[in-house]
C-alpha cells in the first residue's frame, strides 16, 4: 500500500504581488510563491528587510489580495469569498500576532482576549472561561483585570498571543512577534509559542529576523527577491 499524503492545512499557489509605479515598471514584491503548511507545524520565514515577508503573511491571512494566485485554507479558497465572508473566515480560522500588540487600551487583558469571540457573536458566558484559561496558559492569571498600560511589554505581547488563539484557529500568522521585546522576554515568548503549538495542534507561520526563534521552527524558508529560494528543517 502507498503512503497516504496528509492534506495540507494551507496551500498557496503561484502567488504574485505587484504594486503599480505610475507608468514605470510595477514593483514586484512576490514572484510565484508556492507554499504548503501542515497542521501543527511551525514554519519560520526569514529574509532581508524588504524581501516581502510581511506582504506574504498579509496575503496568507487574507489581509491583502494577491495580484495573481490563490490561497486555500482547509481547502477553502479565501479569495473566492466576498469581503464580508472573508472577514468572518479570518476571525474563525486564523489568528494574528504582530510586532506591536495592538491591544485596545481602554479594555482589560481579559476583555482584549475576549474580543474575537464577541465579534463572532459568541456570548461572554461561554467565551469568558476560555479566555481566562488562555490567559492562565500564557502565565497571566494574575493580570486578568489589568489594562495594557499596567502591563509590561512582554505581558502585553502574551495577551496578544492569547487573543490570537481565542477562536481556536487552525493557523496563526505572526509578523516579528518578538521584534519589540528584550532578549529575556523574546526567549520567553518563543518558548511559549512552541509550547502552545504542540499543546493545541495550531500551525504557526512566523516572519522574523530573530535567530533564536528561527532555530525553534520545524521548517525555515528563505524569501529573497520575491521568491522562496530554499528551506531547511529546524
Amino acid at each position: 500500500m502507498g503512503v497516504t499524503r496528509k492534506h495540507p492545512l494551507l496551500q498557496a499557489q503561484d502567488l504574485w504581488k505587484e504594486y503599480p509605479m505610475g507608468g514605470a515598471e510595477p514593483l514586484r514584491v512576490l514572484r510565484g510563491v508556492d507554499l504548503e503548511i501542515q497542521k501543527g507545524e511551525i514554519v519560520v520565514v526569514v529574509g532581508p528587510s524588504g524581501s516581502g515577508k510581511s506582504t506574504l503573511l498579509h496575503i496568507l491571512g487574507g489581509l491583502d489580495h494577491p495580484t495573481q494566485g490563490n490561497v486555500l485554507v482547509d481547502n477553502d479558497d479565501m479569495f473566492s469569498l466576498s469581503e464580508e465572508e472573508l472577514a468572518s473566515f479570518r476571525n474563525r480560522k486564523l489568528g494574528f500576532i504582530f510586532q506591536f500588540h495592538h491591544l485596545l487600551h481602554e479594555f482589560t487583558a481579559l476583555e482584549n482576549v475576549l474580543m474575537p469571540a464577541l465579534v463572532k457573536g459568541e456570548p461572554v458566558k461561554t467565551a469568558g472561561p476560555r479566555a481566562t484559561t488562555l490567559l492562565r496558559e500564557v502565565g497571566l492569571e494574575e493580570r486578568l483585570k489589568h489594562r495594557p498600560s499596567e502591563l509590561s511589554g512582554g505581558e502585553q505581547q502574551r495577551v496578544a498571543v492569547a487573543r490570537a488563539l481565542m477562536n481556536e484557529p487552525s493557523l496563526v500568522l505572526a509578523d516579528e512577534p518578538s521584534g519589540n521585546l528584550d532578549e529575556d522576554n523574546s526567549s520567553r515568548l518563543h518558548r511559549l509559542l512552541v509550547e502552545l503549538s504542540k499543546k493545541k495542534g495550531v500551525a504557526f507561520v512566523i516572519a522574523t529576523h530573530n535567530p533564536d526563534l528561527t532555530r525553534r521552527g520545524d521548517r525555515v524558508l528563505r524569501l529573497a527577491e520575491g521568491k522562496l529560494v530554499g528551506q531547511r528543517h529546524g
